[in-house]
């Protein structure tokens, strides 16, 4: 057996129309699952099917805003449509509102918590009853830098993900048994949009790329290997865990 073909498998992504979840949608294809991209826009979605369908693969569209908490039964039932089923679900969509303390509003906190740590438990929760019928299952979060780290004008964004970290731990333990995997990527410096101020400013990019071992800030492609390896049946005894892909930056 290939430790990490995917075919036969069906992923969810979330986040997909651009950036990580983009990425993580061709990783998964090219490894032969069938996709379902969600996000809010329709246009790259529609693009990133097509892209994917040209290479080979399958993938259908799904676009809906997942902070509409009442629309989430409906939302699932839509991703389950194309195939039936979700084997892994890749928890992508966030924001990251950059406020000073002082700055920060019930309005913004809440928007920070409910996409980045709400959501992908409460829709894991939806999919988790499927999963555990055929035994098998993968979830994938994503984490940060600030996980662990404080960077400025990042306190709602740094709560959010520092929640991911145990959000996963506490998802593997109720899960794991029945054969669902929960693990969390904590990615370093790529260049997506939530980024995109870091890497408009030339020698703060520069400076970020100097701290971290390799020597270079992250290429989106870098993340491949690691998505296929926490969907695939090679990581089947790896749970709870949040994993850096930071090109060393959190071991300096």
């Amino acid at each position: 057996m290939n430790l990490f073909d995917l075919s036969g498998k069906v992923a969810l992504v979330t986040g997909a129309s651009s950036g990580i979840g983009a990425q993580q949608a061709r990783a998964l294809s090219q490894a032969g699952a069938r996709v379902v991209l969600l996000g809010r826009r329709q246009q790259r979605l529609e693009e990133l099917c097509t892209e994917i369908e040209l290479s080979g693969g399958q993938a259908a569209c799904l676009a809906a805003d997942l902070m509409d908490l009442d629309q989430l039964d409906q939302i699932v039932d839509r991703a389950l449509h194309p195939w039936q089923k979700i084997d892994i679900l890749c928890n992508t969509a966030g924001v990251n509102i950059r406020q000073r303390a002082e700055m920060i509003s019930f309005g913004s906190w809440d928007n920070a918590l409910n996409l980045n740590l709400k959501v992908p438990f409460f829709l894991a929760q939806k999919l988790v009853p499927q999963m555990q019928q055929r035994g098998w299952g993968k979830i994938i979060n994503v984490a940060s830098l600030q996980s662990t780290r404080a960077f400025s004008n990042g306190l709602a964004y740094g709560a959010s993900k520092g929640g991911i970290v145990q959000l996963t731990r506490a998802m593997a333990e109720a899960w794991s048994a029945d054969g669902i995997s929960c693990n969390a990527i904590a990615p370093g410096f790529f260049p997506t949009e939530l980024t995109q101020s870091v890497f408009d400013q030339s020698q703060l990019s520069q400076k970020l790329s100097e701290q971290t071992a390799i020597g270079r800030n992250g290429n989106l492609s870098d993340l491949d290997g690691l998505c296929v390896f926490l969907a695939s049946h090679g990581s089947d005894y790896i749970t709870g865990q949040t994993i850096n892909i930071d090109g060393g930056f959190t071991a300096k």
